[in-house]
This record gives structure tokens, C-alpha cells and sequence, in this order.
């Protein structure tokens, strides 16, 4: 992935919808399956938010900023936001 942001009317507590990053997430992990990834994605995080991407999104930091979602842990957020 390369950059995803939420709106600015979609940030903090008066957030507008809920789950809007994650959701895209796992559009993304899903697009990662149909290509024939096994849903692995990475990304680059901003430093005060690798915390928060391996706690919500199950993201792996493999060094650096560098971020990793995994076959399991791409296959939990399908599964959260997506029903099959």
C-alpha cells in the first residue's frame, strides 16, 4: 500500500464513520488473495503509529517503519469487515 489517510471530518472522537482505515485495509488484502499474494501487504508507518497498526490491523513491523499483514492476519480483517 502506499498511503491512506481519513478525512478530515473522519478524524478523532466526532469521527463520522467508524473502521473507515481498517476497511480499507482489507479491501486491500483481498485484492493481495486475488492476485494470488496469499493477502500479504506492506507499508511504511509513521513512527507514533506502528503501535496502534499491530494492535488494530495484526501488522508485523520487520524493521525500520516497514510494515507486513500476513496470510492469518489479512484473513482476520476479510473476515471482520467483509462477510462471506
Amino acid at each position: 500500500m502506499h498511503l491512506i489517510e481519513s478525512a478530515p471530518f473522519n478524524l478523532g472522537q466526532k469521527k463520522v464513520y467508524l473502521g473507515v482505515p481498517g476497511n480499507l485495509v482489507a479491501f486491500v488484502c483481498r485484492i493481495s488473495f486475488h492476485r494470488g499474494f496469499e493477502g500479504y501487504v506492506s507499508f511504511t508507518a509513521k513512527t507514533q503509529l506502528i503501535g496502534h497498526y499491530e494492535k488494530t490491523l495484526g501488522a508485523i513491523n520487520i524493521g525500520g517503519h516497514l510494515m507486513v499483514i500476513n496470510t492469518e492476519a489479512a484473513l482476520k480483517l476479510i473476515d471482520k469487515y467483509f462477510k462471506r
